[in-house]
């Protein structure tokens, strides 16, 4: 993948290079940092209508994994990685070709959690409804049995929602969306809400 046009985006250059992750990053950042935090940003949901044909699915058959929609009420928690300046351009060419399945970098703020709470701005990668791989809002059932069938390179996108779920538990954060998709994936198959 080339390297997007940093300059496009609003990153501040003058501070150190904050990572916000609400999916997978959570859990597996696979990137030198110095920092980690819980937080959160405002006036964004994640939502799982980003297709998967490289992590979790496949071309002919997509997992579906988060993504962040613009919401005025809501909030998304995550966690924020500060990465030393030394590491900056390696950690970026990785993130970039990690999250090459249409995502694009953004900068947003994030509330951090701890004994004194800070804000601080932090990259973050969204796929928007652009993207080749958007596959958009569904009914939940339907997002649901795409999850159950979804495998790729990563793993089955089952166990991606299910450890994103815990993730979020630990660090005390709620996703009402995250919590519902949960509760359907532990139910049996055959049993469907009306």
């Amino acid at each position: 993948m080339a390297a997007l046009d940093w300059g496009a985006m609003p990153v501040n250059h003058d501070g150190p290079l904050w990572v916000f992750g609400y999916g997978s990053l959570i859990w597996r950042p696979d990137f030198p940092h110095v920092e980690r935090h819980p937080g959160f940003i405002e006036g964004w949901a994640r939502r799982f209508w980003q297709g998967s044909t490289d992590h979790r699915g496949l071309p002919h058959a997509p997992g579906r994994v988060a993504t962040l929609i613009r919401e005025a009420s809501a909030s998304c928690w995550g966690m924020a990685f500060r990465v030393l300046d030394a590491d900056r351009d390696a950690v970026l060419a990785d993130l970039d070709h990690r999250e090459s399945g249409g995502f694009e970098r953004h900068e947003v703020e994030v509330h951090l959690s701890g004994p004194v709470r800070t804000c601080q701005r932090a990259l973050v990668y969204i796929a928007s409804h652009g993207n080749p791989n958007y596959l958009g809002p569904a009914a939940l059932e339907d997002m649901v049995d795409q999850m159950r069938c979804a495998v790729g390179p990563s793993g089955p996108n089952v166990e991606y929602v299910l450890r994103l779920d815990a993730a979020l538990r630990e660090i005390g954060g709620e996703d009402p969306h995250l919590s519902e998709i949960v509760d359907r994936l532990r139910r049996p198959r055959t049993e469907r809400s009306a």
